[in-house]
């Protein structure tokens, strides 16, 4: 007892501490099995509580985005009368008639494209004590100017420097009468051959005739610039080519395009 008595205190601290080291060795223990429990608990939840989703529908939401990046075109022309009343016009039988599709350029029939050229002919030889000139015939079907449309015979001799139209470059044959001669034209710079039997030909232009029914009106050989009226409207030949003819509106600078069906 009298060890106790004096001991006492190192004994009880000594419990105390085989108490603490007997915890931790214990705690490794009970944290993995409480870590296991929880894991248990955990996937017990999840598997009984958790089903599988089935695929959303945005079918809704997709043609509500292709409506956005599609765009959407208002005929305000044709099919509207709101802001584009139907104009009617009274034709000179007396009838009324919708002035869309019954008159306007749209009503213009082309009957027929002709082709306008330039035509160089090979047409006479002139001698004298200077040597050989040549006459060649030049036709530009497409000037502006109608006087310089017919035939004007040119002069020249090799040599010679260029006329408006051409410079002759070489004489094929005997010179008092040469197979044929060699040409440079002015405008393109192309060489071309021109003998007597055998002119150069080429393409400069077209004029268009073509008609007007609700007014009756025929217009011939009309060009580029040229003028034309009907409808009551003034109209210009903006471009005639081998399938069409193109008018513009003098009071607006509309165009409108006509085809030539031959």
């Amino acid at each position: 007892m009298e060890f106790l008595k004096k001991n006492y205190e190192k004994i009880l601290l000594g419990l105390v501490l085989a108490g603490l080291i007997g915890a931790l060795v214990f705690m490794p223990f009970y944290i993995g099995s409480d870590n296991q429990a929880m894991t248990e608990l955990v996937d017990s939840i999840i598997k009984k509580s958790a089903t599988e989703l089935t695929n959303l529908d945005l079918t809704v939401q997709s043609s509500v985005t292709a409506r956005l990046h599609s765009s959407y075109n208002l005929d305000l022309e044709t099919t509207n009368r709101v802001f584009n009343p139907m104009e009617w016009q009274k034709t000179p039988d007396g009838n009324i008639v919708p002035v869309a599709s019954h008159t306007g350029p749209r009503m213009v029939i082309v009957t027929n494209i002709t082709p306008l050229y330039l035509v160089m002919t090979f047409d006479s030889v002139t001698t004298n004590e200077l040597g050989a000139r040549y006459a060649i015939g030049v036709e530009r079907q497409a000037d502006k100017v109608p006087a310089k449309r017919h035939k004007v015979p040119r002069f020249a001799s090799v040599g010679d420097k260029a006329n408006d139209a051409f410079a002759l470059l070489q004489v094929k044959g005997a010179p008092e009468n040469p197979d044929e001669v060699v040409l440079k034209l002015v405008d393109s710079g192309e060489v071309v051959s021109v003998s007597h039997d055998k002119p150069y030909r080429r393409v400069d232009a077209y004029a268009a005739d073509f008609r007007y029914d609700p007014e009756k009106k025929v217009f011939h050989a009309k060009r580029v610039g040229d003028k034309a009226n009907f409808n009551g409207t003034d109209f210009t030949v903006d471009g005639v080519s081998q399938s069409e003819l193109i008018l513009q509106d003098q009071s607006n600078q509309k165009k409108t395009s006509r085809p030539f069906t031959p």
